[in-house]
């Protein structure tokens, strides 16, 4: 299943549209080429007050909703404050708690948007306000629904909001692969870092992923997989750092369905970043991550 709702086709202001139109433009490149048909989709509701706060702090998310952070705050996000904006949040983050009780009933499903890993326990920075995958793995181990969850971050930018709310959490294994000269330029620490040089290209990534999914999978014997699959490591990205190629960026995604398929461990996936100049390019490039799971799957 996948998460949509219409909130995610209603025109946003001109400083909002780089992040975030994609969004809708990739539901109709899954109906358009047939990936998907209507009926995989679902409408999530607003994630509640008692989940936000699972991991965020309850002030902070007082503040978000009624549209009173701080100026500061608000400069690091990167949005200017609105309704809608709060609107959009809560549905993204409750579409992958949702995402997540589907995996668990047919092994993967996904976020149409989501995978905002720069939310902080008690603040938001990098266009991200609340972090739908940490949120997403609090509420299964609050309801006991897993008991050990890997965190894959495959996004171009260190997914330092999600390794700073699971610091002290050893049910959760956080896991980002990313570029090291990238914002964010102060890291926080996951409890497994591979730091990329500039200019990486397919060979040297899908090795060093190969490997360490190897030994993510063996030694911390997961449960329930939470897959943020950016596609900002391509070489046309002008927010990212790294060369990938469109097949190559598939493959990413292959070698990460191939460890949860083989295991018959359930995975959830959130779209994350993809900032090519281009759309055509970051609709294509996602669009393959929805392929490949099809196939590894075979749904």
């Amino acid at each position: 299943m996948i998460a949509f709702d219409p909130i995610y086709t209603y025109p946003v202001p001109e400083n909002h549209r780089f992040p975030m139109e994609k969004y809708a433009l990739l539901h109709e490149q899954l109906l358009w080429e047939g990936v998907v048909q209507k009926q995989d989709f679902f409408s999530p509701k607003k994630v509640s007050f008692a989940s936000a706060t699972l991991v965020h702090s309850p002030q902070y998310v007082k503040d978000f909703i009624g549209l009173t952070l701080d100026e500061r705050t608000r400069i690091h996000i990167g949005f200017i404050q609105s309704q809608q904006l709060v609107d959009r949040e809560l549905t993204l983050v409750q579409g992958t708690i949702d995402g997540a009780l589907y995996a668990l009933e047919d092994g993967i499903a996904f976020n149409i948007a989501g995978g905002t890993h720069h939310a902080y326990s008690n603040r938001g920075e990098g266009f991200c306000m609340l972090n739908d995958q940490a949120i997403a793995a609090a509420y299964l181990l609050q309801y006991r629904k897993a008991k050990r969850i890997l965190i894959i971050d495959l996004d171009v930018h260190q997914g330092n909001g999600t390794a700073e709310i699971f610091s002290h959490t050893p049910e959760v294994f956080t896991f980002s692969m990313h570029a090291k000269g990238n914002y964010p330029f102060v890291k926080e620490q996951s409890d497994m870092d591979i730091e990329l040089e500039d200019k990486t290209t397919d060979t040297v990534y899908l090795s060093l992923l190969k490997e360490a999914l190897t030994k993510l999978f063996e030694k911390h014997q997961p449960d329930f997989v939470f897959y943020q699959s950016g596609v900002d490591v391509l070489e046309s990205d002008k927010l990212g750092k790294l060369n990938l190629s469109i097949e190559g960026c598939a493959e990413r995604d292959k070698l990460v369905f191939e460890q949860c398929k083989k295991r018959q461990i359930p995975i959830q996936c959130s779209m994350g970043g993809g900032y090519s100049p281009r759309l055509s390019i970051i609709l294509t490039a996602h669009t393959n991550t929805f392929k490949v799971a099809k196939r590894v799957f075979d749904i």
